[in-house]
């Protein structure tokens, strides 16, 4: 079974995306967050009142609806960061692969791994095992929101996905709550099928080894709710499907929109996590964590008539 050593166990937050994590050392690069606190509105607020434009529709073909026994789970992929693990999993989601399978391995505010636990059974046009993609030299739009991350030295968003990236040009995926990974064994190129996703306090010391190519945008509630234990006689965290929302007809999707890393709208959240203007606040750290930041989402308004 591919899996990782275990972890210090971290206090979850059950909340999955919307939650706050602690701070690194105070030192905040994004030029919002140097914003009066007074000039600042909450981070509610300015989701509320965010610009049309600030808003972008996900690709259906990038995609997928993890169906459980408690919910739909939407999951956007990266292929930006990992072309050959975005087209692996749509081919296994399309051939059914995960179709009866479980989320099999939970750990208390760590991850939670799904698949097939046995490793016995075959795939039909993906592929079992998929070199390794864990950072992709790339001129990518980085949105820089910690000049000092104390794992990388710089991180941010690139089109809405927590990032990292180095002096060389490399980009990866960090271990924000949420994001979507391949589990592997020991050989870096062992992963293929086995995903995982985060689930509490970020590890970011898995950051680099492994790939990380996707986020749950949606459905959140629904991982953190499976059943720590198998029950006996009783089937344990069911996977019904994984399917690519491009394969569904228009009325079975979902528009899913996620807000632009690069807006300003998005930008002035970033200054309010780090500001903290609301009323209840006495002090502001003046510092937030990439993993701190959950990237908006929401379906799409209807238009008014």
């Amino acid at each position: 079974m591919k899996q990782f050593a275990r972890c210090i166990r971290y206090s979850i937050l059950s909340t999955g995306l919307a939650l706050l994590t602690a701070c690194a050392p105070p030192t905040q690069a994004a030029d919002a967050a140097q914003l009066e606190p007074a000039k600042l509105r909450s981070p509610y607020e300015v989701i509320d009142q965010a610009q049309a434009e600030s808003w972008r529709s996900i690709d259906a073909e990038n995609t997928l609806y993890l169906e459980l026994d408690n919910g739909r789970v939407v999951i956007e992929l990266a292929p930006q960061f990992a072309p050959n693990h975005a087209a692996n999993m749509k081919a296994l989601a399309r051939e059914g692969f995960y179709n009866g399978l479980s989320v099999y391995r939970f750990v208390e505010g760590f991850v939670a791994q799904g698949g097939d636990e046995s490793e016995k059974k075959a795939v039909k046009n993906a592929k079992k095992t998929i070199a390794s993609e864990r950072f992709i030299k790339a001129d990518l739009p980085f949105n820089s929101v910690d000049k000092n991350d104390p794992f990388t030295g710089e991180s941010g968003f690139v089109n809405g996905f927590a990032a990292a990236k180095n002096e060389k040009g490399e980009h990866w995926m960090v271990h924000c709550p949420g994001a979507f990974a391949m589990a592997r064994n020991n050989p870096i190129d062992s992963g293929g099928t086995e995903f995982y996703i985060v689930l509490g306090h970020a590890p970011r010391y898995l950051d680099r080894n492994v790939t990380v190519f996707g986020r749950v945008i949606a459905g959140m509630e629904h991982v953190q709710s499976l059943q720590r234990t198998p029950t006996e006689g009783k089937a344990f965290n069911t996977i019904k499907t994984i399917q690519v929302a491009a394969d569904l007809t228009t009325a079975q999707q979902e528009d899913w929109q996620i807000m632009k890393t690069s807006s300003a709208d998005f930008k002035e959240i970033v200054a309010s996590r780090a500001q903290r203007p609301e009323e209840w606040f006495v002090e502001g750290p003046g510092y937030v964590d990439v993993c701190g930041v959950p990237v908006p989402s929401r379906i799409a308004p209807k238009p008014s008539k």
